[in-house]
């Protein structure tokens, strides 16, 4: 029977927590690093739009191809083995990114970071789970994804004052510095559970790997998840990814300075969304799927807003776009609230893999799309306005598809939870979490 050495919330989990907080951040930083470079890369790399979004692309196809395995690896290896390796790729892709001046090399460095990016946020989550009570995870969960949005502070305004101070390989070489110190800091701080469990985990055959894919995927309720993260998390991710500041320069007509300052602050307003999400979801989980409907809706309320707008949308008009689209990350967080709530900790991993492909997907696919549909309207010329307006429509197509299953799922795995596991649904309808068993 195996011990707890430190107990549940205490002082040495909080350690843990910030060590492993600290290398999300920091990898945020790295996934955002093109926010504010993207007029740089493509006067660098001599692209188009279209070609300029396939490294944003690349880089989260890798990343979403890569959820899965991941999720396996994590439940036989724990965190701390992919946090460590997670922080040598991103080392090695920031670096040769900074030194390369090649579109294919180029492209090779972000499929990498990609690759690193992939291992780190569901670490991160096993971590949370691991060393805080159940009841407390929700909140430290949104919480967790708050503080790593500090991350994308990081890669707007002092990214772009270190562009300009050091210029392109300085500032990516120092950035990817932050990657061995983090790899260091895991090494020597974190330990992947409070119990006097081994690190090696019981080596699963492939027959039972294939069976716990199946038994995730085939659970509505991962499926809830997955769709939820794919529905609320694209709209802000395609914005301070990739399009959001060239929107704001060349469509909207704001200065390089202010546009990178409005990028900040989808991070600061979800420090305020994040708490109040986290607690609701604890407190009401039965009636998370609110929030998410809310939060999607609001997005599409101000992107419509915006696009129908006669010209360039005033400032105020597009500070509170970037506010309400902001509540889109913690709304996302919901998704793996449910793969927790749906599966039971032996598929964690596995279901949290599955979920977390979901809003990488959608946003690669905007990104994608958005830099297609520009080139098409430009026709090579500088975008204007209406190009960014007849581009961003394609939104419309992908909160269209994830609303229509979102409530299909919904229904589907309050069904089979009812069906299957009747405690577990009463338990649930009182707003009660009930672990399920294997």
């Amino acid at each position: 029977m195996t011990e707890l050495l430190f107990p549940l919330g205490g002082r040495r989990a909080w350690a843990v927590w910030a060590t492993a907080v600290f290398t999300y951040l920091v990898t945020v930083l790295h996934r955002g690093s093109m926010s504010v470079a993207g007029l740089q890369a493509a006067e660098r790399f001599h692209i188009s739009a279209s070609a300029l979004a396939s490294f944003t692309v690349v880089q989260l196809t890798v990343y979403a191809a890569m959820q899965v395995p991941v999720g396996i690896l994590l439940d036989r290896y724990g965190s701390k083995r992919l946090l460590i390796a997670a922080s040598g790729l991103l080392f090695v892709a920031q670096s040769a990114f900074s030194l390369v001046d090649s579109y294919p090399a180029a492209l090779a460095a972000r499929a990498i970071l990609g690759v690193g990016d992939a291992l780190v946020f569901i670490s991160v989550l096993r971590v949370v789970m691991s060393w805080f009570p159940a009841l407390r995870q929700p909140v430290m969960s949104q919480t967790t994804g708050m503080l790593g949005g500090i991350g994308a502070i990081v890669s707007t305004v002092p990214m772009a004052a270190a562009f300009h101070s050091f210029g392109w390989t300085g500032t990516f070489a120092g950035a990817s510095v932050l990657s061995l110190i983090t790899g260091v800091a895991v090494l020597f701080l974190l330990k992947d559970s409070p119990y006097d469990e081994p690190l090696h985990r019981t080596k699963q055959s492939l027959s039972e790997v294939r069976h716990n894919l199946r038994r995730a995927w085939r659970e509505p309720g991962t499926r809830l998840g997955l769709w939820t993260h794919f529905t609320t998390s694209f709209s802000g991710s395609t914005f301070g990814l990739l399009w959001g500041y060239p929107f704001l320069v060349r469509g909207e007509g704001l200065a390089p300075t202010t546009a990178a300052a409005l990028l900040i602050l989808p991070v600061l307003a979800g420090l305020c969304y994040g708490p109040v999400v986290g607690r609701y979801a604890a407190k009401f989980p039965f009636y998370r799927s609110w929030i998410v409907l809310a939060v999607i809706a609001g997005s599409v309320a101000m992107w419509t807003v915006v696009l129908v707008w006669p010209g360039r949308a005033p400032m105020p008009v597009l500070l509170l776009l970037i506010v309400v689209q902001a509540a889109g990350g913690p709304g996302s967080m919901l998704g793996l609230d449910y793969a927790r709530t749906f599966n039971p900790t032996t598929r964690f991993g596995a279901a949290n893999g599955m979920v977390n492909t979901g809003g990488f997907i959608a946003t690669l696919l905007c990104i994608g799309m958005v830099g297609v549909l520009l080139d098409a309207s430009s026709g090579g010329a500088p975008q204007t306005i209406t190009d960014f307006k007849w581009a961003l429509t394609f939104q419309y197509v992908l909160w269209g598809i994830g609303t229509v299953q979102i409530l299909r799922y919904r229904r589907r795995a309050r069904a089979t939870l009812a069906r299957y596991n009747p405690e577990a649904y009463e338990a649930l309808r009182a707003n009660q979490i009930v672990p399920l068993e294997a």
